[in-house]
């Protein structure tokens, strides 16, 4: 087996790995922000808790954001 290929791969597995941790933090993160403004904003008499739709406003951010922080296929220079 060609060892400098192996290692490079290796590397950039080990890389990809850490990238989706944070981007799966980020994805979470931005999904409760949504959640956490939709629900501070709303007066008492509108009652409390999280509406569907709401919930669906914020699976569609975390969408988004999953989605721009994809990693690219080019090498950055």
């Amino acid at each position: 087996m060609d060892e400098p290929a192996s290692r490079a791969r290796a590397a950039r597995t080990v890389r990809n790995v850490k990238d989706r941790g944070l981007r799966t933090f980020v994805t979470v993160l931005a999904g409760l922000a949504v959640i956490y403004f939709g629900t501070t904003g709303r007066s008492p008499e509108e009652g409390g808790g999280v509406t569907g739709g709401l919930v669906v406003l914020a699976l569609l951010a975390s969408l988004l954001v999953w989605h721009l922080t994809k990693p690219g296929d080019k090498p950055v220079k």
